[in-house]
């Protein structure tokens, strides 16, 4: 028997790190202007009133306000953000 083992291939080692995604500002939370709310793949949850959208579908405050998340048509998921 061999007492050192074979130059083979590991099981371990692909694993890719963590890409931060998905809500950074909950409902009824307070966000300032620019603040990310939602960071994501894809439109999971769409722009609402005073809701920006990047070109990596962040969603992003564009007043100051009290952040909120609705149902609306189509089983679509809308944040809002509104201004007190």
């Amino acid at each position: 028997m061999a007492h050192k083992t074979g130059q083979g291939s590991t099981k371990n080692g692909r694993s890719t790190i963590g890409k931060r995604l998905g809500v950074k500002r909950a409902d009824g939370q307070w966000a300032k202007a620019g603040a990310i709310l939602v960071r994501q793949r894809g439109k999971g949850i769409h722009p609402g009133t005073h809701v920006g959208i990047g070109k990596d579908y962040t969603l992003f405050a564009l007043v100051d306000g009290r952040v909120s998340y609705r149902p609306a048509r189509g089983g679509k998921t809308v944040a809002i953000v509104s201004p007190e």
